[in-house]
């Protein structure tokens, strides 16, 4: 069993989900454009021709971990933990980014972005994208990977 129950931060949790649901409500009805992270960074180091303005893809790639920057100075830094291989990190970033393409969208566009639009590929997609986390969850402890 994990200590998650002891660490979680339900408030935190649905303050920021709050914000992500808020800014990406405010992106669509002010500017007509999808939050998708994905979408963004294609643009923004243009993978992509078409989506978002390039300036407003820049601002909004380089506002996330400018924001995140300020969260930090404000509250205190962010425990976090990585694998200690940077291949597995590499290798990892690599395999999402091929995912997202493929996709036509990643977790957090598919997830907050098309169900909340009613958005049917993004609806499978979450499906997807949920089941097979759950699956290689339990595949993970049935190998003795996650206690």
């Amino acid at each position: 069993m994990t200590d998650v129950g002891l660490t979680a931060m339900p408030s935190q949790g649905l303050i920021g989900g709050s914000m992500i649901g808020l800014a990406s409500a405010l992106m669509l009805l002010a500017l007509g454009r999808i939050a998708g992270v994905s979408g963004m960074a294609a643009r923004a180091s243009r993978l992509a021709a078409d989506g978002a303005p390039w300036s407003w893809a820049m601002a909004f790639v380089v506002g996330l971990p400018l924001g995140a920057a300020l969260i930090a100075a404000v509250v205190g830094p962010v425990q976090t933990h990585f694998p200690s291989s940077p291949a597995i990190l590499i290798v990892g970033g690599l395999v999402v980014g091929f995912g997202t393409r493929l996709g036509n969208g990643c977790t957090s566009g598919h997830g907050v972005c098309g169900l909340s639009r009613g958005s049917l590929r993004s609806i499978v997609a979450t499906a997807i994208f949920t089941a097979a986390g759950i699956a290689t969850v339990g595949l993970m402890h049935l190998l003795g990977v996650m206690a």
